[in-house]
């Protein structure tokens, strides 16, 4: 009797072990080393976009000493009652070349946003890009830095 106590806690520990979230690598190590990818001349006027816009909740853009593993936070919304498709969203870091990011964070994806509790990613200045497109095909994007501290 006391064995099969035992094998019980043994198997409750390791489930609720296994419970636990691990990490996501978001960006790896190699792929930070890649040279920065070109900026971009943003001197062209945009008009008002009718597509949903992306929000940074976390990590804030004022965030200083983040550490990895961080809680990454986006949130989508349509506008004039648009539906968001979820099942657009593409996560770019922007390096030379590219690196897309779409399906390490695609299981954490809904219309609502991005809710990923653990993403690791080395130290450094990360610019990612992000685009979600509404059920009627506009896009809307948001391009953010990532500032991981050694």
């Amino acid at each position: 009797m006391k064995l099969l106590a035992i094998a019980v806690c043994l198997a409750v520990s390791a489930g609720s072990a296994l419970a636990q979230s691990k990490p996501v690598v978001l960006i790896t190590p190699e792929e930070s080393q890649r040279a920065a990818a070109p900026s971009a001349d943003l001197t062209f006027r945009a008009g008002i976009s009718r597509g949903p816009s992306i929000t940074v909740v976390s990590p804030t853009p004022d965030s200083k000493g983040l550490r990895s593993p961080f809680h990454l936070k986006l949130k989508f919304q349509g506008r004039g009652g648009a539906q968001i498709d979820a099942g657009s969203l593409k996560m770019t870091y922007t390096r030379s070349p590219a690196v897309d990011l779409t399906e390490r964070v695609k299981p954490y994806a809904n219309p609502e946003g991005v809710d990923l509790p653990e993403a690791s990613v080395p130290p450094g200045d990360h610019t990612i890009r992000a685009e979600i497109k509404d059920k009627d095909g506009r896009a809307g994007t948001v391009t953010f830095v990532i500032k991981v501290a050694n």
